[in-house]
C-alpha cells in the first residue's frame, strides 16, 4: 500500500522543552486517519511541522516521500483556528481563494456549496459577521475546492450541533470516496469509529496507541475509543 506521509523519528523541542520525543507513524494513500490526542500532545505540532510551517529538531517529515512543497502535491488544510478574511464578503473570499486554485469557475462552485451547507443566504454578508460554525463551513469549502490529494482536518466538527456534524460528516464521506487521504483530529470517538481506518493517540509527544479501529480497541482489552481515551489521560482535564 503506498505511503502518502510518513514521519520518521520526529523529535520537537521548543526553548529547550522537548514536545515530541521519538515519533514515528505512517498514513496510506486513500484512508482517512484519526490523529488523537488531548491539547498539547503534539498533534498541531506535527502538522506544521509536516507542512513545513516548523523545522523538526529531528527526524523526517514526508509526503508522498519528500518534504513538502506546495508544487508537488494538493494539500487541503482546515486549522482549529479561523483564518478568513473578516472584511470581505462570503462569496468574494470564496471566489478569491479558487482563482488562487486555478478553478474554472469559482463563484459558481462557491455558490453551490454554500446551498449544500445552508449558507446561501449568507453570500454577500462579511465573513467577521458569521458564527464560528459558520466560518467553519466556509474555510471547509475553501480548503476541498480544488479536490486535494491529502486533506487534514482539525477539529471540523467542533461546536457544530447534530445536524451540522452529521452534514461535515457526508462531506468527508463523499471526499474519501473520490480517492482523497484524510488525517483527521478531533474529541470526538464517535467520529473515528464511523469514519477512521486507523489512528494513532498521543500524550505528550508519544504514541500510545497505533494501528486499525480493531486493534487499538484489542490492544486495550476491548475497551470502546472513549474508555481508551479516558485510561491514557486518566481522568485528567483536556
Amino acid at each position: 500500500m503506498n505511503k502518502i506521509v510518513e514521519v520518521k523519528n520526529f523529535k520537537m523541542a521548543f526553548n529547550g522543552k522537548t514536545v515530541i520525543k521519538d515519533l514515528s507513524f505512517e498514513v496510506n494513500q486513500g484512508e482517512i486517519f484519526g490523529l488523537l490526542g488531548s491539547n498539547g500532545s503534539g498533534k498541531t505540532t506535527t502538522i506544521r511541522t509536516l507542512l513545513g510551517l516548523y523545522i523538526p529538531t529531528g527526524g523526517e517529515l514526508l509526503i508522498n516521500g519528500k518534504k513538502f512543497n506546495p508544487g508537488d502535491v494538493k494539500v487541503g488544510y482546515l486549522p482549529e483556528e479561523r483564518g478568513l478574511y473578516k472584511k470581505e464578503t462570503v462569496i468574494d473570499t470564496m471566489v478569491y481563494f479558487g482563482k488562487l486554485k486555478g478553478l474554472k469557475d469559482p463563484r459558481g462552485w462557491s455558490i453551490k456549496y454554500l446551498e449544500r451547507v445552508g449558507l446561501s443566504d449568507k453570500l454577500n454578508e462579511k465573513t467577521e459577521k458569521l458564527s464560528t460554525g459558520q466560518q467553519q463551513k466556509v474555510q471547509l469549502g475553501i480548503c476541498i475546492m480544488d479536490d486535494p490529494e491529502l486533506l487534514i482536518l482539525d477539529e471540523p466538527t467542533k461546536g457544530f450541533d447534530p445536524v451540522n456534524r452529521k452534514l461535515l460528516m457526508n462531506i468527508i464521506d463523499e471526499l474519501h470516496a473520490k480517492g482523497a487521504t484524510i488525517i483527521m483530529i478531533t474529541h470526538y470517538m464517535d467520529e473515528v469509529e464511523r469514519l477512521c481506518d486507523r489512528a494513532i493517540l498521543l500524550k505528550d509527544g508519544v504514541a500510545h496507541a497505533y494501528g486499525t479501529i480493531k486493534e487499538i480497541k484489542k490492544k486495550f482489552g476491548g475497551k470502546s475509543l472513549d474508555e481508551i481515551f479516558v485510561e491514557v489521560y486518566g481522568g485528567e482535564d483536556e
